[in-house]
């Protein structure tokens, strides 16, 4: 696709704010480590700038990506620290001046880190007395942070990399009713500005507002079913001031399963789709994942 026609925010961007993570918020024992790898495939659309002569452009993305989450006690509370390097592959087509074009890029991802802080409802106890704990309502705070490590460069407009920082607070509830359980959360995207964009320009995002809600049941302990549904708004971009027409108000559903596999490990398998679509959420996600979950002795 050639860099002086298109405006592109890349579609993996765009999939980040929009995931669907039911259980995120769930209690667990301090001095739990997991050991996390998943592969994702991302299909669908990809947002342009309305004033630009570009249509009918699609995204087809591999995403892998390596994660390690720890679990401890912090200020007589249960803390989570984890980290994550992912890895995209993929392809972005469309019509340029009535003219098909398509572009190829792969390379490493933007690094996230995210640190999790139980309120209440989820006490920091070794896995013994956590297992003969009962269960109550968790309820928790979190901030996620995304720092511009991936691949960018300025003269191309679809890039791995944002090129930017990125922050969301977030505060969640986690709900047991018996084998079943809820749980959802809200929080805010902040963006920095990314002052290599194109041709030397600056490109700035306003918040992104997320809401979710997950519910399911659990069959045996590791081996669970969920339904899930988010809402995104927000998030218009401008480059050197001049607003686009990408304010986000999306809606996506979702299903989450996941099982265990030998001891210590599981797998997980997440679907999900866009229901309404305003602005860049009409894209279809496939989340295969692989965890190893040890204690510490």
């Amino acid at each position: 696709m050639r860099n002086t026609a298109v405006g592109l925010l890349f579609p993996v961007g765009v999939a980040c704010a929009q995931e669907l993570e039911p259980r995120t918020y769930s209690p667990s024992p301090v001095g739990t480590h997991f050991l996390v790898s998943s592969w994702s495939h991302l299909s669908g659309d990809v947002l342009t700038d309305s004033s630009l002569p570009i249509s009918g452009v699609r995204a087809q993305f591999n995403l892998w990506s390596l994660a390690y989450v720890s679990t401890f006690g912090f200020l007589g509370h249960t803390a989570s620290l984890g980290i994550a390097l992912p890895f995209a592959r993929g392809n972005v087509s469309g019509d340029v001046l009535d003219s098909a074009t398509e572009v190829h890029r792969s390379g490493l991802g933007d690094m996230r880190l995210r640190f999790a802080f139980n309120l209440f409802g989820n006490p920091p106890l070794p896995p013994d007395a956590f297992a003969a704990h009962e269960a109550a309502t968790a309820v928790g705070t979190s901030l996620t942070i995304i720092a511009p490590t991936g691949q960018y460069v300025g003269s191309r407009l679809v890039n791995i990399g944002t090129n930017r920082w990125s922050f969301k607070p977030e505060f969640g509830v986690s709900q047991t009713l018996g084998k079943w359980f809820v749980d959802g959360s809200a929080g805010v995207w902040f963006f920095t500005s990314n002052n290599e964009f194109f041709n030397g320009a600056q490109r700035t995002q306003a918040p992104l507002m997320t809401f979710q809600l997950h519910g399911g049941y659990t069959f045996r302990p590791g081996f669970w079913l969920a339904g899930d549904l988010g809402y995104t708004s927000g998030g218009r971009t401008s480059t050197n001031d001049v607003e686009a027409e990408d304010r986000q108000a999306n809606v996506r559903y979702g299903v989450t399963v996941s099982a265990p596999i030998a001891r210590g490990w599981s797998t997980k398998l997440a679907l999900s789709h866009g229901l309404v679509t305003r602005a860049g959420g009409d894209f279809t996600s496939v989340t295969l994942t692989l965890q190893y979950r040890w204690f510490d002795r």
